[in-house]
């Protein structure tokens, strides 16, 4: 699951983030000041950044801005109470790429967040090995001629490459895979990691009984 970095100088309130999005599946860090975030947004790889814009030393906007011109281009939502055209201004010409404005409904922020790592991951043709996957059509090709992919196959290979080569618990997968009137199949979910392992043997990697992760190296 994606890994985010959370910047919230109200302890109680990056205590309340914390826990409701490791709840939901994610892997979390959590700063109080910039200039503890910097550091960790330089030790680790993130996957979104969620970045309160009123904290002490400098704001949201300007810690951003510094990544940004370091090459960071991690994507990042702004926490504010700031309603003014300007301040939303200033915020996506320092390279943000949403907002959420307080008092945080957490069920909006989610939304939000599921909608700004989609985006990131389908903006491309992800390249496996001689392979290229079409996130939007969810069409594998292999010199520019498909591959036979089942749609479950297609999905499923999506969700893994999502993952960013974590682990992707078996849960989420059967709830990507299967809606809530369709029954969730071990066994079926076997026969399409069979299929994906015949085009990627090396890929794909199984956690017995907990769930599945893949890289694209």
């Amino acid at each position: 699951m994606a890994r985010i970095l959370v910047l919230e100088d109200d302890k109680l309130f990056n205590e309340t983030l914390e826990d409701f999005l490791e709840e939901e599946g994610y892997q979390l860090e959590c700063a109080l000041d910039p200039y503890s975030a910097l550091d960790l947004s330089y030790e680790q790889v993130f996957d979104l950044y969620l970045f309160d814009v009123n904290l002490p030393y400098e704001n949201g906007f300007e810690l951003l801005d510094k990544l940004r011109k370091s090459g960071d281009d991690t994507p990042c939502i702004f926490i504010t109470s700031r309603e003014d055209k300007a301040s939303l201004k200033e915020g996506f010409e320092k390279g943000g790429d949403d907002f959420i404005l307080k008092p945080v409904d957490l069920d909006e922020l989610l939304l939000r967040i599921q909608a700004v790592l989609r985006r990131q991951v389908r903006s491309q043709m992800v390249q496996i090995g001689t392979y290229a996957f079409d996130i939007l059509s969810k069409t594998l090709y292999q010199n520019d001629e498909t591959v036979e992919l089942s749609i479950k196959g297609g999905e499923l290979l999506l969700v893994l490459l999502e993952g960013q080569g974590r682990l992707v618990p078996l849960d989420q997968i059967k709830e990507r895979l299967w809606s809530s009137s369709e029954e969730a199949s071990n066994g079926a979910l076997r026969v399409y990691i069979a299929q994906l392992k015949k085009y990627f043997p090396t890929h794909i990697q199984n956690v017995r009984g907990v769930g599945y992760q893949m890289s694209i190296k």
